[in-house]
């Protein structure tokens, strides 16, 4: 018996669209953030700080977040994590009004505020197999990249829109929106994970035994290392386009523009992931995007920012069906009792270059022309894209159809 269709997936509609509304309001914050510190101290190299202080939990808390989450009621903890991000974002809100915030504040608060949304991300990787059948969770993931990139297509121009009202205008809908997510998850009928004794080991033996498993899949393992550095290029590159905005004298709002051609960019990559899934192998897949990237060496030719977001657009569009189909395997292919660990160590491997990314970038524009840093970038994508091309743990990489042998438990 064939499986719903996911459009008819109800469960997998609720949690999408809750988490759409969401997002937009959280992400509308993410292009706040160095817009505000760059108004406050006009320093690209604490902006980056900043961004830095966002995507680092992944580093710091990831692993262990997922033996949380592989210990808890997935959807419970996805709710109090909402719940603590809605009192994270107001107390920005409240010392943006008192007239009281400090640069330390935002950096507390940007870290305190991506904590949350890695525990929550580990356990909505168990929410999504336990809606979705295995066979479709490469096409679920596909639907969660178009997810991410109507976010970043929307959530940019708004916040920058916000900004030039009110400083404070895109905190506020941060700390509104995961009343949505709240919404969403509750009528949520299926469980998110699978009856199962507790786990008595001790936590060192847990988090082993979630390396073990990542470490002996030769795929996963090579393709999360890889995925760091290809993370730091995405996110630098983010950076450098919003900073080098300012300095040729663009406005929030023609920032936010900016930022939302990317968004558009990936959701077009993420709507042509299911078709480009099937023609392509896995790893043809994984090497046409990171050789994308070498686009970016036009911004070395000719500095102008509309040069750098075109030369970017081809690693932008295609990063969206490289995600979909990496992802959907690896939480197809986990065992629900390890989905936490696993997805969370792979997730945190591959996350550091994305927090490394801004602090790098920050740095190297606070001490380097434009050109120069993205000349760093550039000559990372060659070197990174060839490790891909050749690497025989990505030449081996399995087939999307494998995925048919596992049962239908989703739904």
């Amino acid at each position: 018996m064939s499986a719903v269709p996911l459009r008819r997936n109800r469960n997998f509609v609720l949690l999408q669209t809750g988490q759409v509304l969401s997002s937009i309001g959280t992400e509308s914050a993410g292009i706040a953030y160095p817009l505000l510190v760059l108004a406050f101290t006009h320093s690209p190299a604490k902006a980056g700080i900043v961004g830095f202080a966002r995507l680092v939990p992944w580093v710091v808390v990831g692993f262990l977040a997922g033996v949380f989450v592989d210990r808890a009621r997935r959807k419970r903890l996805m709710i109090a994590a909402d719940l603590l991000r809605v009192a994270t974002a107001a107390s920005l809100v409240a010392a943006l009004a008192l007239h009281e915030l400090t640069f330390a504040q935002v950096v507390i608060v940007a870290f305190v505020e991506g904590s949350l949304y890695v525990v929550f991300n580990i356990a909505e990787f168990g929410a999504l197999r336990s809606v979705v059948p295995a066979v479709q969770l490469p096409q679920a993931a596909a639907g969660e990249q178009v997810r991410f990139s109507t976010i970043n297509l929307v959530a940019p121009p708004l916040g920058g829109a916000l900004f030039g009202v009110a400083r404070m205008l895109p905190f506020v809908v941060d700390a509104v929106a995961p009343a949505f997510s709240m919404l969403s998850l509750a009528a949520i009928t299926t469980r998110f994970q699978e009856d199962r004794e507790p786990d008595e080991a001790p936590l060192r033996a847990q988090l082993g035994e979630g390396l073990r498993w990542l470490w002996s899949h030769r795929f996963l393992r090579t393709g999360a290392l890889l995925f760091t550095w290809q993370n730091l290029v995405f996110e630098g590159v983010l950076l450098t386009l919003v900073v080098e905005s300012r300095r040729q004298g663009l406005t929030s709002a023609q920032i936010g523009g900016l930022v939302a051609a990317v968004g558009a960019c990936s959701l077009a990559g993420s709507f042509a992931a299911p078709v480009l899934q099937r023609p392509l192998s896995v790893h043809r897949i994984i090497v046409i995007s990171f050789w994308a990237s070498i686009g970016l060496a036009a911004f070395l030719v000719d500095p102008s920012v509309y040069v750098l977001l075109a030369g970017a657009m081809p690693m932008f569009a295609l990063v969206p069906v490289q995600s979909s189909v990496v992802i959907g395997y690896r939480v197809a292919v986990v065992p629900d009792r390890l989905s936490g660990r696993v997805n969370g160590l792979a997730r945190t491997i591959a996350l550091c270059g994305a927090a490394l990314g801004p602090l790098l970038a920050g740095f190297l524009l606070g001490s380097l022309s434009a050109r120069q840093t993205m000349g760093v970038f550039v000559g990372l994508v060659v070197a990174m894209s060839t490790v891909a091309t050749f690497s025989p743990s990505l030449r081996d990489a399995p087939s999307l159809s494998e995925l048919e042998a596992f049962p239908a438990t989703g739904g």
